[in-house]
C-alpha cells in the first residue's frame, strides 16, 4: 500500500503527451557517452533494446535494460541521473543528491536504494523565497511505451518543523498505458515559511516495451502488421497490443459491441448511483482516476459510482444470446480505489419461461485494488437470453469505475426483449448472512458491528485474537482456514496481473491430485490464468488483523513447482510497507508443511499470499495452499519463555523478541568468521547489520513483554559490540503503558572491535503500575559497522556504578551534596545562563554535561560543592579514571578529585585557567575494596564563572602520558568523534588476534603479536560521501618545540594505492598539515616522528584519506608517543634503516620523518636479499636527498639544519583551511 504525503510539500505526477524531444542532462562529475550502436531516433528510448548492448535505452529515464529477461527499466541515481532534466524556472530545483552531502536538515539520512547515506537520489534544493514556488523534472521523450506501463518510485516527503517524515511508494498516478510520445514530469511545491524536503529514487519502468518482431508466431497468436506477436485473447480488447492498432483493427473487431462512454452510456441502462464522467480540469474526487482508459486521457470519459453500502448502483446490459455454439465473451475495464469497502460484483440474469431468473453472482472484487484500470473476462455459454449486470457500492472515500465494456461478436441482441424488473436489494448480496445465536435483534447494533448474544463488537475488535463472542464468531475469517469452504478464512484475492488465488478442489487445480489431507474432493487456493494486465504476481489477502502477540506464528501446508522466475511467498502488510515473513522452497508438486513466527504488528496488519509462476514455460508449473492457521497471536497471552528477560541466547531468544514496527530487524545469528559471541566464543548472539538485508526504517527494535519487577529496584547487565567506522547508536529504554518511554542507557559509535559490559538500575514505583517493557532500540544513523547483544542477566537489586558515563541518559547515580547545586543540562535550547555551549561527548549544543554555577550568589568564595558517586566494585588491576573538565574564563575556584576506598583519599587537584576547550583529568586508582569518587569545587567567588564534568571513564592499567597511547587498553585520551562535515566516520580499535570483518594488520607494534590492540581506520569505506576520519589528541599546552614519536602501518595493494595518512596542528586558529604519507607501502609497521611548534594550545590530529576513488586497505596507528619540550632526535642510519631527512620550512613549523619497516612476525634479522636492497634504497635515498637540499637552498624555500633556529615556531604565516583542511 503506498502512502499519501500531506505535509507542506507536495510531489505532483505529470505526464504530457506529443512532447518536443529535450537535449539529455548534464551533470558536473559525469559524462554520458553516447551509443556505438546507430539506431534510428524513433527506436531510442522505446523500451525495446534494439542494440546488443542496450545503448539505445541510455539516458531514457533510466539505466539500460538488465540482461535478465522482463526485467523492468529502471534509474536508481547511483551514477548520473538517467535523463532526468530540472526545468524549473525559479531558484526551486531539482538536483541529484545524497545524505552525507547535507548531514543536517529535513532530508533523507539515506538513499532507498541502497539504504545508506551514499546512497544518491534526486532531491529539491533549498528554497529560501518569500512565495511559493515549484521545482519540475522532466525524463527525456519516451516512445511506443506499451498499454501495460506502469510508473513506480520511492518518494520522500518531510517537513522542516513538526510535521515529520511521509516516505512510500508511488502509485496514484503510476500508470503510464499506451503512449506514442511521452514526457513524465515530477512537480514539487514548496510554501516559502518552512523548511521542508522532497526526494525521488529507484524509478521503475514496469511492462512498457511492445512486443517484438517475430518471423512466426506461435500456434494460435495473432501476427500483427508490424510482425509483433499477440495472444488470442488481446485481440479486440481495447488496448493496442500490438503497437500498430491492428489488434483493434475495425475490419476485425468491427462486429464488437463496444462502449467507451465518450458519447454517452450505449446499450447499457443504469440505476442507481452511476454518473458518467472524466478528469479534466483535475479529478473531482480524491481518489478518482486521473485518466480514462479507452484514451488515456484526462479528457477520455468513464463511468463513475460512489453508491454507499447497501445501495449498489446497478449497470445492466441490453438482453443477449449466444450465438450457436460459441461463447460470449465479454471484456470491461474496472478502477476499484479509495476504500477497503469497496465491491464490484458482476452478475448473470437469465430468462427462462418468460420470466427473469434471480441474478448468478459470477465475479467479485472486493478491497482497493489499485490506482489504475484493471482487465476482466467472463465468457458466457449460455442456450437462453441473459443480461449482464454490474454492481457497485463503496464505503466512506472510495470509487467504483467502469470504462471499454465489450461484448464479443458472439453475443447477439435479442429483439424486443422485455424490461428488466426491479429485484430487492437482498438479491445484490452474494450469498446468505450467517445465521448467529445472538438474543439482540441485528438492528439494534451499528452499522459494521458484530451482533453476538448481548453484545455487538465493533469492526476493530474483529480478527484482533480476543475472542468477545461466546461462540468465537468474531474471530472466525480470520485467516484460518482449511477451505473447504469458499469464504473460509476471510482471503480475498486482490490480483490484478495475469494470475489469481482461485477456490478449487485438487483435480480443477491441476496440481497434486488431492488436497493437502489426501482428500481428492477437498478444496484449496490454487494459482491459475486471470484476464488482469497489470503485473504478473498474484495476491490474496487476509482482513484486517491484530494486534498481536509476539509469539504469533502462522503454519501452512503448500505445494510449489516453478523454475527460478516463479516463486511463493508471505509477506506481511502493515500501514505502507510490506515485509517479506516467508518464501517457500521448490515442493516437486508434494505438499509441504511450515511454520512462519510472525511476532508483534499492530493493528491493522494483513497478511498477503504472493505467487509467480512462469505460464507459458516448459514443463508443468503450478502452486497451491491449504489448511493456514494461526496460533498463539493473542496480545495478552504470556507463557514462562516471555519472563525470561536473563538470557544467552544458546537456545532462543528467551523472553526477548524482534519489533516489526519497521524493516530493520534484529537476528539470533551463530558465530562464524568476524562476528562471534560472548559466552563461548562458538555461541549465538543477537546482531543487526545495519545495511544487510537492505533496510529503510530508521531503527530495529528488541524487547520484553511487560514483566513484574522483583524487587523495587533491579540489575539489568548486558554485553554489547558496537564495532565498525560509522556505526549508528544503541538506546535501552524501559516502558510503562500510559508513561513516557524513560532512557535508561546509550551509546554511539565504535566501541572496538571486542565486547564490553554494561548495567543499568530499574526503579519501579509500589503498586501494580508497576510493570514495565525493556527494549533495546538500534538506530540505523550509521551504515558501516555491526551492533550485537549477548548475555543479559536481570537480578534484584541496584548495580553500582557504571565504567562510563556520558551523562546523555542521566547522572549514573551521581548525588550531588549539600544544596544539590551539581546539575545536569545541554545548552540545546540556547538559554542557558552558565556552562559551555556543547557537550565534550557529541561535540554539540544537544549533549549533556554536569555543570556547578560558581557564581558568589550560589556558591560563595570558599564553600564547596561535591559530586559523589555511587559505589564501584573493588578493582582486580589498577585502573585509570579519566573525566574531562571545562572551566569557565572568569577564574570559577579549584576542582579537586577525591577517591574514597575506606579511609584512604587518592586527591588531584586542578586549578588551571579557563578556555574554549575541554581538558582531559585522570587519576591512578588502586582500590581492593568497595569505593567512590568525589568531585569537588571550592568557589573563588567571581561573577558568571562555572565548573563542568564530562565523559567519566574507567580503563584498566595505569593513565598514560598526555599525548601518548600503546593502545593496548583503548584509545586513551585520544577522541575518535565522528564528524558530520567529513562523513561521520571514526578511528576505529583493534587486535590482530580478533576476526574482524575489515581488513587489518595481523599484529600490533607494542608486542608484536597478534594479542597486541591498535587503532585503525578502513579507508575502502570512503568515497562521495566521506571524505576523512579523523583521530583526536586531548588538548595539550603550547610548546616553542615537541616531539611526536608514532609508528604507523598500510596495508594496501602494491600496485593500487589510495590512502593518506596525514598529521594535523588543530587550534583556535585552523588546523595546519605538518606531516603526509602516501604512496605504495608494504604490510609492515613503519616508524615516522614529527617536530611540532606552537605558540597556543592545540590538538593533535591524524587523519585518514583516500585520494581520488578509495582503494580496500588499513591504516593503523600504534605507540605514539608525545615528549612534551623536547626536540626529536636526528635518527642515524644503520644497515635495517633508512636514512632520516627533516626540513624546517619558513612557514613555522618542523618536521622530521623516518622510516623504519618492522616486519610483520616482529623484529627478525634481515636476509642477504633484503640488505642488498636496503643498501641500494639507502643510496638512492642519499643522492636524492642531497639533490634536493641543493635545490631548496638555491630557490630559499627551507633552510639547512645549521639555521634552524631563524624559523619563528607556530602558526604565524599560515593561511588556514587550505592544505588539505575542510573548508
Amino acid at each position: 500500500m503506498c502512502l499519501p504525503g500531506h505535509l507542506l510539500s507536495t510531489l505532483v505526477l505529470l505526464t504530457v503527451h506529443r512532447a518536443a524531444t529535450l537535449p539529455a542532462a548534464g551533470c558536473p562529475g559525469w559524462a554520458w557517452v553516447p551509443p556505438a550502436c546507430s539506431s534510428p531516433d524513433e527506436a531510442r528510448c522505446n523500451f525495446v533494446c534494439d542494440c546488443r548492448d542496450c545503448s539505445d535505452e541510455s539516458q531514457c529515464g533510466h539505466h539500460r535494460a538488465s540482461p535478465a529477461p522482463d526485467a523492468p527499466f529502471t534509474c536508481d541515481f547511483e551514477w548520473d541521473p538517467c535523463g532526468w532534466r530540472d526545468i524549473s524556472t525559479s531558484g526551486y530545483s531539482w538536483l541529484r543528491d545524497r545524505a552525507g552531502a547535507a548531514p543536517e536538515g529535513p532530508g533523507p539520512h539515506s538513499d532507498h536504494t541502497l539504504g545508506t547515506d551514499l546512497g544518491w537520489f534526486m532531491a529539491v534544493g533549498a528554497h529560501r523565497g518569500k512565495e511559493a514556488t515549484t521545482a519540475a523534472l522532466r525524463s527525456p521523450v519516451l516512445r511506443e511505451a506499451a498499454p501495460t506501463c506502469e510508473l513506480r518510485l520511492w518518494y520522500y516527503v518531510a517537513s522542516g518543523g513538526a510535521g515529520g517524515a511521509t516516505a512510500g511508494c508511488l502509485g496514484e498516478a503510476g500508470r503510464l498505458g499506451r503512449a506514442t510520445q511521452d514526457t513524465v514530469t515530477f512537480s514539487a511545491t514548496r510554501n516559502a515559511t518552512h523548511r521542508a524536503a522532497v526526494a525521488l529514487d529507484d524509478v521503475v519502468f514496469w511492462n512498457c516495451g511492445l512486443p517484438t518482431p517475430q518471423a512466426a508466431c506461435p500456434l494460435g497468436h495473432h501476427h500483427c502488421r508490424n510482425r509483433a506477436c499477440v495472444e488470442p485473447p488481446q485481440l479486440c480488447d481495447g488496448e493496442d497490443n500490438c503497437g500498430d492498432r491492428s489488434d483493434e483493427d475495425p475490419l476485425t473487431c468491427g462486429h464488437h459491441l463496444a462502449t467507451d462512454f465518450e458519447m454517452g452510456l450505449g446499450p447499457w441502462t443504469p440505476s442507481g448511483d452511476w454518473a458518467r464522467n472524466n478528469s479534466a480540469g483535475g479529478p473531482t474526487h480524491p481518489t478518482w482516476p486521473r485518466r480514462d482508459h479507452s484514451r488515456n486521457s484526462a479528457q477520455g470519459h468513464f463511468l463513475m459510482s460512489v453508491a454507499e453500502l447497501g445501495a449498489p448502483a446497478i449497470l445492466s446490459s441490453p438482453e443477449l444470446q449466444a450465438s450457436g455454439s460459441h461463447n460470449c465473451s465479454f471484456v470491461f475495464y474496472y478502477y476499484l480505489h479509495g476504500s477497503e469497502d469497496g465491491w464490484l460484483r458482476l452478475f448473470l440474469q437469465t430468462r427462462g419461461s418468460g420470466a427473469h431468473q434471480a441474478p448468478v453472482l459470477l465475479r467479485s472484487r472486493h478491497g482497493q485494488l489499485r490506482a489504475a484500470w484493471v482487465r476482466d473476462r467472463v465468457d458466457v455459454h449460455c442456450a437462453q437470453p441473459f443480461r449482464i449486470l454490474l454492481t457497485a457500492e463503496t464505503g466512506l472515500g472510495g470509487v467504483v469505475g467502469l470504462d471499454d465494456l465489450i461484448l464479443s461478436d458472439h453475443c447477439k441482441l435479442v429483439p424486443e426483449a422485455p424490461a428488466l424488473q426491479t429485484l430487492p436489494p437482498g438479491l445484490w448480496t452474494p450469498g446468505p448472512q450467517p445465521q448467529l445465536s445472538s438474543t439482540r435483534p441485528r438492528n439494534l447494533c451499528e452499522p459494521e458491528h458484530l451482533p453476538c448474544g448481548d453484545l455487538c463488537v465493533p469492526p476493530e475488535q474483529r480478527c484482533d485474537f480476543q475472542q468477545q463472542c461466546a461462540g468465537g464468531e468474531d474471530e472466525e475469517g480470520c485467516g484460518t482456514s482449511d477451505f473447504e469452504s469458499p469464504t473460509a478464512g476471510g482471503w480475498e484475492d486482490a490480483s490484478v496481473g495475469r494470475l489469481q488465488w482461485r477456490w478449487l478442489t485438487a483435480q480443477e487445480s491441476g496440481g497434486p491430485g488431492t488436497d493437502a489431507g489426501g482428500a481428492a474432493t477437498g478444496h484449496f487456493l490454487s494459482l491459475q490464468r486471470a484476464w488482469g494486465q497489470l503485473g504478473a504476481e498474484a495476491r490474496v489477502l487476509t482482513p484486517p488483523l491484530g494486534p498481536s502477540g509476539p509469539s504469533c506464528e502462522l503454519s501452512l501446508a503448500y505445494y510449489f513447482r516453478s523454475h527460478p522466475r516463479g516463486f511463493l511467498a508471505l509477506e506481511v502488510v502493515e500501514g505502507g510497507s510490506r515485509e517479506l515473513a516467508w518464501q517457500a522452497r521448490n515442493s516437486a508438486g508434494s505438499w509441504q508443511v511450515d511454520t512462519v513466527l510472525l511476532g508483534a504488528h499492530r493493528r491493522p496488519f494483513r497478511l498477503e499470499l504472493v505467487g509467480l509462476l512462469d505460464v507459458d514455460g516448459l514443463g508443468q508449473q503450478s502452486a497451491g495452499v491449504d489448511n493456514v492457521t494461526l496460533k498463539h497471536c493473542s496480545p495478552t497471552a504470556a507463557t514462562q519463555r516471555d519472563r525470561e528477560v536473563s538470557c544467552n541466547f544458546e537456545r532462543d531468544t528467551c523472553g526477548w523478541h524482534t519489533g516489526h514496527l519497521t524493516d530493520a530487524h534484529w537476528h539470533r545469528v551463530e558465530s562464524r568468521g568476524p562476528a562471534h559471541d560472548h559466552t563461548t566464543g562458538q555461541g549465538h548472539f543477537m546482531l543487526l547489520d545495519p545495511t544487510d538485508p537492505p533496510a529503510r526504517g530508521r531503527s530495529a527494535h528488541l524487547l520484553t513483554e511487560p514483566q513484574v519487577p522483583s524487587a523495587p529496584e533491579e540489575c539489568l547487565s548486558f554485553w554489547f559490540h558496537l564495532y565498525g567506522p560509522q556505526i549508528g547508536t544503541l538506546h535501552l529504554t524501559m516502558r510503562r503503558e500510559g508513561e513516557e518511554d524513560t532512557l535508561l542507557w546509550s551509546r554511539t559509535g565504535t566501541h572496538g572491535n571486542r565486547w564490553h559490559e554494561a548495567w543499568a538500575t530499574l526503579h519501579h514505583p509500589p503498586g501494580p503500575g508497576s510493570k514495565y517493557q525493556l527494549l533495546f532500540e538500534a538506530l540505523r544513523d550509521g551504515y558501516h559497522g555491526t551492533l550485537a547483544l549477548d548475555d543479559v542477566a536481570l537480578r534484584p537489586g541496584p548495580c553500582g556504578a557504571p565504567k562510563h558515563c556520558s551523562f546523555e541518559v542521566s547522572a549514573c547515580g551521581l548525588s550531588p551534596g549539600g544544596q544539590g547545586l551539581w546539575r545536569r543540562q545541554s545548552n540545546a535550547s540556547g538559554q542557558a545562563t552558565w556552562g559551555p555551549w556543547a557537550d565534550h561527548t557529541t561535540e554539540t549544543a544537544q549533549g549533556h554535561y554536569m555543570v556547578v554555577d560558581t557564581s558568589p550568589a550560589a556558591l560563595p568564595r570558599g564553600h564547596v560543592a561535591s559530586l559523589t558517586s555511587e559505589e564501584h566494585r573493588p578493582l582486580a588491576q589498577p585502573a585509570c579514571l579519566t573525566f574531562w573538565y571545562h572551566l569557565s574564563l572568569r577564574n570559577p575556584g579549584t576542582l579537586r578529585v577525591h577517591v574514597e576506598e575506606g579511609r584512604r583519599r587518592q586527591t588531584l587537584r586542578l586549578s588551571a585557567p579557563g578556555g574554549f576547550a575541554w581538558r582531559l583529568g585522570s587519576v591512578d586508582v588502586q582500590a581492593t575494596q568497595a569505593w567512590r569518587v568525589v568531585f569537588q569545587v571550592e568557589a573563588a567567588g567571581v561573577e558568571r564563572s562555572y565548573v563542568a564534568l564530562d565523559d567519566l571513564a574507567l580503563q584498566d592499567g595505569a593513565c598514560p602520558r598526555p599525548g601518548s597511547c600503546d593502545f593496548e587498553s583503548g584509545l586513551c585520551a585520544w577522541s575518535h568523534v565522528a564528524r558530520r562535515d567529513l562523513g561521520s566516520y571514526s578511528w576505529d580499535w583493534s587486535s590482530g588476534g580478533v576476526p574482524s570483518r575489515y581488513p587489518q594488520p595481523p599484529v600490533d607494534h607494542t608486542l608484536g603479536t597478534e594479542k597486541g590492540h591498535f587503532a585503525f581506520f578502513e579507508t575502502g569505506v570512503l568515497g562521495p560521501g566521506g571524505r576523512a576520519a579523523w583521530l583526536r589528541s586531548e588538548p595539550l599546552p603550547a610548546t616553542q618545540a615537541s616531539c611526536l614519536h608514532f609508528w604507523y602501518y598500510m596495508g594496501f595493494p602494491e600496485h593500487f594505492y589510495q590512502g593518506e595518512l596525514r598529521v594535523l596542528l588543530s587550534s583556535a586558529r585552523g588546523q595546519l598539515a605538518v606531516w603526509a604519507e602516501g604512496g605504495r607501502q608494504r604490510q609492515q609497521w613503519l616508524q615516522a616522528q614529527v617536530e611540532v611548534a606552537s605558540p597556543e594550545e592545540f590538538q593533535v590530529v591524524f587523519e585518514a584519506t583516500v585520494r581520488g576513488q578509495p582503494a580496500l586497505g588499513p591504516i593503523a596507528l600504534d605507540d605514539i608517543e608525545y615528549l612534551a619540550g623536547q626536540r626529536c632526535q636526528r635518527p642515524t642510519a644503520s644497515q635495517d634503516e633508512p636514512l632520516g631527512f627533516a626540513l624546517v620550512c619558513k612557514w613555522g613549523f618542523r618536521s622530521q620523518v623516518s622510516g623504519t619497516p618492522l616486519p610483520a612476525g616482529g623484529l627478525a634479522a634481515p636476509s642477504i636479499p633484503a640488505a642488498v636492497g636496503g643498501a641500494l634504497s639507502l643510496m638512492l635515498l642519499v643522492l636524492l636527498g642531497l639533490a634536493g637540499r641543493r635545490w631548496l637552498l638555491r630557490e630559499g624555500a627551507c633552510q639547512s639544519w645549521s639555521h634552524t633556529e631563524a624559523a619563528g615556531p607556530g602558526f604565524d604565516n599560515v593561511l588556514f583551511n587550505a592544505v588539505g583542511v575542510p573548508g
